[in-house]
């Protein structure tokens, strides 16, 4: 019998058991996952950035924990000899249209209490030379990891406090007990008198099954990168954004360097027909039906309908991706990009098709489901594994 139990070893489920196993150092704490390695989904196939926090509501959770995540991350990183980079952002207005979009977002950044400024064509071009804009916004902290990495020592330090980690470890049902769950998989049974579901791109479903009702469903969206070859890497310095689109819920085409020398193009955000959709024709026949029988699902598409659209062509179509990067790096051309593995968002929709903007946890009968942890969920990963461990009680 355990006392805790965390269910996933993504970056979050990992630093829940590191933050766990320190609150509670006499418990008796596992970590399951389904994977033979951790961080096998949403955290192994990000861009690696740590982010600012300058595009997230003032006062949301988003905001705070990802300010307070980036400095922990980077200390974490400082501590452990883990390979990183503060290499910093610049995020450029192209077209006059948006340049008080980037006004709005800079008022945002002050009030996320960041350390930002606002700089002319000029100055955004001494940054970053190859770059073509109208103004733009430096923010200083943004920095680059491999966030595996970072989940290796989180699982390091939760296996030395006493945490039982279990790979190859696939959740099947959880039995609701007076004392707790009996959590089965396919490996052998578990009992724990508390639960913790870090499912990611599962965890509606698990907390459907721990009798629970999930306050959203998770629909999967690709994000599909191109990397820059090697000879046009040095069109890129830092991390080079657009000005989001307040219509759109997804970020624009961007450039990041990666702690590995190379340099990411993208994403494009399109439908996943599987929850686990890393290739185009990856598909699975429930999660297609889960998400085409889920009238959130279609409340959303009609409202980005257009958006959407665009997206979709430009994922079959190099010649009209690279005209989006264009918008940022004229020099760029179709020569000078590869096609890299994309990743998957676990996006938590909501019955009327709003999409749930920031994290949400949800605690119900001996049990705590975090429902949504979107980016900038790794940069945050410490606090956010502190925020889920405050909301747990001491059962020892």
């Amino acid at each position: 019998m355990y006392n805790y139990t965390i269910i996933g070893g993504g970056i979050v489920g990992l630093s829940t058991a590191m933050a766990l196993s320190q609150r509670f150092p006499a418990a008796k704490i596992a970590l399951l996952e389904k994977e033979a390695s951790w961080a096998a989904h949403q955290t192994g196939h990000n861009s690696g950035v740590i982010h600012s926090g300058i595009y997230y509501k003032p006062g949301s959770y988003k905001a705070k924990l990802c300010r307070d995540g980036n400095r922990s991350m980077v200390d974490f990183c400082v501590q452990h000899n883990i390979d990183h980079k503060i290499c910093g952002k610049v995020i450029v207005a192209t077209e006059e249209h948006e340049l008080p979009l980037l006004d709005n977002l800079y008022d945002r950044g002050l009030a996320n209490e960041l350390e930002i400024k606002k700089i002319t064509k000029e100055q955004v071009q001494e940054i970053e030379p190859h770059v073509n804009c109208l103004a733009g916004i430096r923010v200083k902290s943004t920095g680059i990891v491999d966030y595996k990495q970072v989940c290796l020592k989180y699982a390091e330090i939760a296996q030395k406090q006493g945490v039982d980690l279990y790979n190859n470890t696939c959740v099947q049902d959880l039995v609701a007990m007076t004392d707790g769950y009996v959590i089965k998989t396919n490996q052998e049974e578990y009992q724990t008198e508390f639960l913790i579901n870090c499912g990611g791109l599962y965890s509606d479903r698990l907390t459907e099954l721990a009798k629970a009702k999930a306050p959203a469903k998770i629909v999967p969206f690709r994000g599909e990168y191109y990397e820059l070859t090697p000879e046009k890497k040095y069109l890129v310095n830092g991390a080079i954004y657009p000005v989001p689109n307040p219509n759109f819920p997804f970020l624009g085409v961007h450039f990041t360097p990666g702690i590995d020398g190379s340099v990411h193009a993208g994403p494009n955000a399109v439908l996943g027909f599987k929850r686990e959709a890393y290739n185009k024709f990856d598909f699975d026949l429930k999660d297609f039906l889960d998400t085409m029988t889920y009238p959130g699902f279609w409340k959303l598409a009609g409202k980005f309908y257009s958006e959407g659209i665009q997206e979709m062509i430009r994922s079959y179509s190099k010649t009209i991706f690279v005209r989006s990067l264009q918008r940022l790096i004229p020099e760029v051309q179709a020569q000078d990009v590869v096609p890299t593995p994309a990743g998957v968002r676990a996006q938590a929709l909501k019955s009327d098709g709003s999409m749930v903007d920031d994290f949400l946890f949800i605690s119900r009968d001996r049990a705590l489901h975090v429902c949504n942890a979107p980016s900038p969920a790794a940069t945050a990963s410490i606090e956010i594994g502190k925020q889920i461990v405050a909301q747990v009680p001491d059962i020892i």
